[in-house]
């Protein structure tokens, strides 16, 4: 099993910057990847970013540019940096971790927290 717990969501005005953490604890594989995803009202869940245990980035074509996925590994911790923000970042952004196994994902969530670009 594996925990993740978000932080740093909140209110920003357009053109401003949040930091988004997730700390994973609990039994970390050696090859992963940690993301971010969100779902606006209405909408479907969608990748935002993602990071493999290797150092592979990957963005969602509307973030890129604005948003910076890293993590630190002494702190099993991912972090997202938002910059630049518009209202249509506006969502609940919530944290994954994933690992293969035998061709089979696992996946595991954090709770979410909100992130609301509004003037």
């Amino acid at each position: 099993q594996v925990r993740l717990v978000e932080s740093g969501g909140g209110l920003v005005q357009p053109g401003g910057s949040l930091r988004l953490s997730c700390a994973a604890s609990g039994s970390i594989s050696s090859i992963y990847t940690m993301g971010w995803y969100r779902q606006a009202p209405g909408k479907q869940r969608e990748l935002v970013a993602t990071l493999t245990s290797s150092g592979i980035t990957n963005y969602a074509d509307s973030v890129k540019g604005r948003f910076t996925i890293s993590r630190d590994n002494g702190k099993n911790t991912v972090y997202l940096q938002m910059n630049s923000l518009k209202p249509d970042d506006t969502a609940v952004y919530y944290c994954n971790y994933r690992f293969v196994v035998l061709m089979t994902p696992y996946d595991f969530w954090g709770q979410g927290t909100q992130v609301t670009v509004s003037s």
